[in-house]
């Protein structure tokens, strides 16, 4: 069975209570999920979201004797906000998010994720989308793929990567898990002690670019911050730089005094923050959880607390981030 990561710290900003509806936006293997509904018994309710149909099948038989308090919506997290409305379900609670690819993913080679496993190269979370890792890898021009693998994989061997990949590919398609990780490894030697596979990035990148894991992340952020109860609590959970970044830079603005850009002459937001952050750091995996569950090893929390029914004022997002660059 696939541990979660980070649960005892998620339930404790979570603040779960019997009453409280909740909503684990990312379902997975339903284990955040299960933790939340048995800290919120008798009467807790909760929501939860997964964009993987086998996830839902899996999270609902895991679940099912919770299902008197249990809604499951095959659906995209960034999908929220119009999920309540059309669901016509109360503000959340709480509201908790994993970035992290679910175990079940990783652990089916048919679903190409993981170079362990020799399977195609797919890894579409959501099998009812069309564009593949073999589409990319194959029909990228090379300086999209360069630019994914540089990006979303901070990849420092991305040129030469992509030119053998390219080398390859025009010799003949690049159609497998096994043989894009051997592209690899002929331009990344893994060497005695290396703690990290050669393709580990490329892959990561390619997941990211597939599924659009940041695209969006940071309006989905305001999404769920809107329809949040006051005194309710976001918890995002994180695993790459990138994603860390943006949930931090997000919480940031939502938590600032003055949201203004310096153009202004004077304050026109209100001059009160919007939410208290409830992390100063991020919130990191204890070494015995490492120890017991290698996956928490990069997994960063952060949680912020909403304190006023006013909206998170888009409009000035992008002029304040500018700044703060």
């Amino acid at each position: 069975m696939h541990r979660p990561v980070l649960v005892e710290e998620s339930l404790i900003f979570l603040r779960c209570r019997s009453g409280g509806f909740y909503v684990d936006c990312t379902l997975g293997m339903g284990g955040h999920a299960e933790k939340i509904l048995e800290d919120s018994a008798p009467d807790g309710r909760l929501l939860g979201l997964d964009r993987d149909e086998e996830a839902v099948r899996f999270a609902e038989n895991r679940l099912s004797s919770y299902k008197d308090r249990l809604t499951v919506v095959h659906e995209d997290y960034r999908m929220l906000r119009g999920i309540l409305d059309r669901t016509q379900l109360p503000a959340p609670d709480g509201i908790l998010v994993d970035l992290g690819p679910s175990m079940l993913q990783f652990t089916s080679a048919e679903r190409g994720f993981s170079f362990q496993r020799e399977g195609p190269l797919d890894m579409r979370m959501d099998r009812r989308q069309t564009l593949t890792a073999e589409w990319i890898v194959n029909q990228a021009p090379p300086e999209h793929l360069l630019e994914i693998i540089q990006q979303y994989g901070e990849e420092s061997a991305a040129r030469a990567i992509t030119r053998k990949i390219v080398e390859e590919r025009n010799q003949h398609p690049i159609t497998t898990t096994a043989q894009l990780a051997a592209v690899i490894e002929r331009v990344k030697r893994r060497r005695s002690g290396d703690k990290i596979h050669p393709a580990t990035k490329t892959f990561q990148a390619l997941r990211i670019a597939v599924n659009t894991e940041l695209e969006g992340l940071d309006q989905f952020i305001f999404d769920a911050f809107d329809s949040l109860a006051i005194q309710g609590r976001l918890v995002m959970i994180g695993f790459h730089s990138l994603e860390d970044r943006i949930t931090k830079q997000t919480f940031q603005f939502l938590s600032a005094a003055c949201r203004c850009p310096k153009r202004l002459l004077q304050c026109i937001c209100g001059g009160k923050p919007l939410s208290n952050s409830l992390t100063r750091k991020p919130v990191i995996a204890s070494q015995e959880e490492v120890r017991e569950n290698p996956a928490s090893r990069s997994a960063k929390l952060r949680a912020i607390e909403k304190i006023t029914v006013n909206p998170a004022p888009r409009e000035m997002w992008t002029e304040w981030l500018q700044e703060k660059q």
